[in-house]
């Protein structure tokens, strides 16, 4: 692929959400299509230089013994582990959004949700940011897992919106090594292995919307 451009792949059974994800992103990304986890992977593996990956997340993908989308995303981390992957859930569900970034994805949006939060996602994606959908459910009251203070929790809020470390730095009117300072805290005090498993850990625990 020519240095400089930049990769998008598809993955969706449907034709017509895969020529909307083109169009949305024609002016910034080429973007290959694969209607299928498995030719996705072939993909992935035989052409590589892709960015980022948009994985329909749905029913779809697992008809007639397919891989499902939660495991299409599990096969392209392991197949390229630098590569953006943003989960592309039918409804704006807080259950999807863990399960996806559990699963590896970088970022979760919603079909039903507008083209501005869907390019947020993607972007957030490439540059290794996690980004989960403002719509993908209310707060519930905070369970009784870990507990993290006000700062900490303002921050990992800001993670999970797609903010980078100097973006939090500048709203929140930190310091950028004191917000990589907390971000380390609250990875430490959820048990997090990184950025992406405390958000889907803050998730899960109503920590953060």
């Amino acid at each position: 692929m020519t240095d400089g451009e930049r990769y998008c792949l598809v993955v969706d059974s449907h034709p017509l959400v895969r020529l909307g994800v083109r169009r949305l992103l024609a002016e910034r990304y080429k973007v290959e299509e694969a209607e299928d986890g498995r030719s996705a992977l072939q993909l992935i593996t035989g052409v590589g230089g892709f960015d980022v990956a948009i994985v329909d997340i749905g029913r779809s993908l697992v008809a007639e013994g397919r891989l499902s989308g939660i495991g299409t995303v599990r096969a392209l981390r392991r197949a390229q582990p630098s590569l953006g992957i943003v989960a592309h859930g039918s409804r704006p569900e807080r259950y999807a959004a863990v399960e996806a970034i559990d699963a590896g994805a970088t970022a979760y949006v919603a079909k039903s949700s507008p083209p501005e939060s869907f390019r947020r996602a993607v972007e957030a994606a490439v540059e290794a940011e996690t980004f989960v959908d403002p719509a993908a459910g209310a707060r519930t009251a905070p369970s009784n897992g870990p507990r993290l203070t006000r700062r900490q929790r303002q921050i990992l809020q800001m993670i999970a919106d797609g903010h980078s470390t100097s973006t939090t730095a500048k709203r929140l009117g930190l310091s950028a090594e004191t917000v990589r300072t907390h971000t380390k805290a609250v990875l430490a005090r959820l048990g997090a292995r990184d950025r992406a498993h405390a958000v889907a850990m803050g998730l899960r625990s109503s920590l953060i919307d």
